[in-house]
């Protein structure tokens, strides 16, 4: 411990004095008032709640998931909640044709897009790497390859409004965690792809922001559900990390980290002691209740 503290300390301070300074440019939820939006994984969870905020801020939202019942219920809640307008296209992004044909829809339902959210996961073990390279590709196939295309879909309609792409990553997606291969090198893969794009836009003086969000534990009912009696922390709850991702891509934020203290301070220590962080994760895995899928 006396060694962590070593570690921590000098860096607490900038990391609060970063936190304050930053959040000193305020959001207001008129900056979303109008703007079209597209949310991908609406049906449950953050993407839902997402939906949920931007329609009592008066968007045009257009949500999409696979399930169509849910896409209907979160279209209702969001038209009773103030939204300029609400519809849904369901389908799944395994299928890159899909990920294009729901920018198109945008097009032709909204006339534009002002900010595209890129928030669906497919289907994963919580367990040890099975081996199974197929399920590796099917999963880069929907949680990194479908936001590819996506962003390529939308990059026009969203240069012509100077629009935000936001990303919603993970912790797993910048530390190694273990039980999660095949989902953390999915979201390692995406803020490759998208902190590269980002360069390449400010290169080529593109007016287009990306945001990525790095989340920790959310209370989503799949993780809550997948890491029972083995994660061994409090999830955060998926209403207020939905509102802070919004925040950060209106303020086209370069990162969004949720919650800060628990995401923005471990990745310092990584760059410092990554043994040691590693340490630190094992000890928040309750191995005993663990059984392998």
């Amino acid at each position: 411990m006396g060694r962590l503290q070593k570690i921590l300390i000098p860096f607490l301070g900038l990391v609060l004095a970063f936190g304050f300074y930053s959040s000193r440019e305020n959001f207001k939820p008129e900056m979303l008032r109008g703007k079209r939006v597209i949310v991908t994984g609406a049906g449950t969870g953050i993407g839902e709640q997402m939906a949920y905020h931007l329609a009592r801020m008066g968007a045009h939202v257009l949500v999409t998931a696979r399930t169509e019942a849910k896409l209907q219920k979160v279209v209702e809640q969001c038209l009773q909640l103030g939204a300029a307008s609400a519809r849904y296209v369901s389908g799944s992004m395994e299928d890159t044709a899909f990920a294009e044909h729901v920018v198109k829809e945008a097009q032709n339902l909204l006339g534009g897009l002002d900010m595209l959210i890129l928030n669906h996961i497919g289907k994963s073990y919580f367990g040890y790497f099975d081996g199974d390279v197929g399920h590796v590709q099917r999963l880069l196939q929907i949680n990194f390859l479908s936001y590819v295309a996506m962003t390529a879909s939308a990059l026009p309609m969203l240069k012509d409004s100077g629009g935000s792409i936001v990303v919603v990553s993970s912790m797993a997606g910048k530390v190694g965690f273990p039980l999660t291969v095949p989902y953390s090198a999915t979201k390692f893969a995406l803020d490759g792809f998208f902190s590269s794009l980002r360069q390449e836009f400010s290169m080529q003086s593109v007016n287009v922001s990306i945001t990525l969000c790095i989340l920790g534990f959310i209370n989503t009912e799949a993780a809550v559900k997948a890491t029972a009696d083995v994660i061994l922390m409090s999830p955060a709850p998926k209403e207020e990390c939905a509102l802070e991702i919004i925040k950060g891509g209106a303020l086209r934020q370069r990162e969004v980290y949720y919650r800060y203290a628990s995401t923005k301070i471990p990745l310092l220590l990584r760059d410092w002691a990554a043994d040691l962080l590693d340490y630190l994760i094992r000890k928040h895995y309750n191995m005993e209740n663990f059984k392998n899928n």
